[in-house]
């Protein structure tokens, strides 16, 4: 069946096209992300959220030569959305690290002492999970993908409980011009 048959069929609410159109081009798209992700766990996230996305729009796409060109366009479009987030996530860490051995070496180190024991008390108190995702990231080096995989969980589940220790910290620090700078940033 034709793309663009498929495509009116879809926007007619026909689950059978929809599913025929998945079909046809699920594995293609995952390949085509993943020559940007280099991982085929992020890559099968980001698909999959292309095809809601799709669905859900489904009424207002207006397309007059491929649905595929339009799909391979939202998942593009999806990769780049994630990729932004993760690479602002990493830089806040990073920023903060930075921050923290300038701090160590031009400030007193009983002061350094207390803002750590804050950092510390602030991660401490996150729900288990969160703090568990936290210290696999940012302490043991493992990648998104590393940790879904090992948890038994999404990527995205990873990103969230990511962006739920980042505001409490952010939130923690919000008062102390040790991160006054960075909270700026990333709120």
């Amino acid at each position: 069946m034709k793309d663009i048959f498929l495509l009116e069929a879809i926007k007619k609410n026909d689950k059978k096209a929809f599913k025929i159109f998945f079909d046809k081009y699920y594995t293609p798209l995952v390949g085509y992300i993943n020559t940007f992700t280099n991982d085929v766990y992020l890559a099968e996230d980001i698909a999959q959220q292309s095809f809601i996305i799709f669905w859900t729009k489904r009424k207002e796409i207006k397309i007059l030569k491929s649905p595929k060109s339009y799909l391979y366009s939202v998942a593009y479009n999806s990769y780049i959305d994630n990729y932004r987030k993760k690479k602002k996530q990493d830089t806040f860490f990073d920023d903060l690290r930075e921050k923290a051995l300038r701090d160590l070496v031009e400030e007193d180190e009983e002061l350094m002492k207390k803002r750590l024991e804050k950092l510390k008390a602030i991660i401490n108190d996150l729900p288990p999970r969160c703090q568990q995702i936290l210290r696999m990231n940012k302490f043991e080096g493992f990648k998104y993908s590393e940790i879904a995989e090992k948890l038994d969980i999404s990527i995205k589940t990873v990103e969230v409980q990511m962006g739920i220790a980042f505001k409490k910290i952010r939130k923690g620090f919000e008062d102390t011009p040790f991160l006054l700078f960075i909270v700026r940033q990333f709120t």
